[in-house]
């Protein structure tokens, strides 16, 4: 078993697909990913295998997997509501073989149930939680600790608007796109 570190946001997930496609022309097949950010291959030889992410953050039922494997996807694992799924490329004879959704709507409905299952949820968080406590812990300084602890959270604060403008500029473009295709 190999292990690697690698992060990828809820938007990235189309790069993800790339890597782990990267990842098995080299001879790492992809056995599992343990949260936050481990992914745990395996040595195989070198083959161009397609994989593919669909979000879902409901109970997977044996319907869903069985239309997936009947169109000759693998079924891998889900994590934090992903679904991953692979499939030799080989068996992709035409453009829509290589893709696990059926139309580009599919696709941005897809991004649309991300936006309000991940996205809305961790803006209410910030806006509910961190901002308020951010506040009032940079505005009640008194000591030395309070001083530091206001400039770590304040970093920690830039991190999160970052990754929460970062994701939300690259759903909606992604979003476009796909409701032009």
């Amino acid at each position: 078993m190999i292990r690697k570190v690698r992060f990828f946001s809820i938007a990235d997930f189309e790069e993800e697909e790339l890597w782990l496609r990267e990842q098995h022309r080299r001879g790492l097949r992809f056995v599992k990913c343990v949260p936050p950010c481990f992914y745990v291959f395996e040595a195989c030889q070198p083959e161009d295998v397609i994989y593919r992410l669909d979000y879902k953050n409901a109970a997977l039922g044996a319907d869903y997997l069985q239309l997936f494997g009947d169109y000759g996807w693998e079924y891998i694992q889900t994590m934090f509501g992903w679904c991953y799924f692979r499939k030799p490329a080989s068996l992709a004879q035409r453009e829509n073989d290589a893709e696990i959704f059926s139309d580009p709507a599919s696709k941005v409905d897809m991004i649309r149930h991300l936006i309000q299952t991940r996205m809305l949820p961790l803006l209410a968080i910030f806006l509910c939680c961190i901002l308020p406590n951010w506040a009032r812990l940079v505005l009640d300084q008194a000591g030395r600790m309070e001083q530091i602890l206001g400039m770590a959270f304040t970093g920690l604060l830039l991190l999160y608007v970052y990754l929460l403008l970062y994701c939300a500029i690259k759903l909606r473009t992604l979003r476009k796109k796909y409701a032009r295709s």
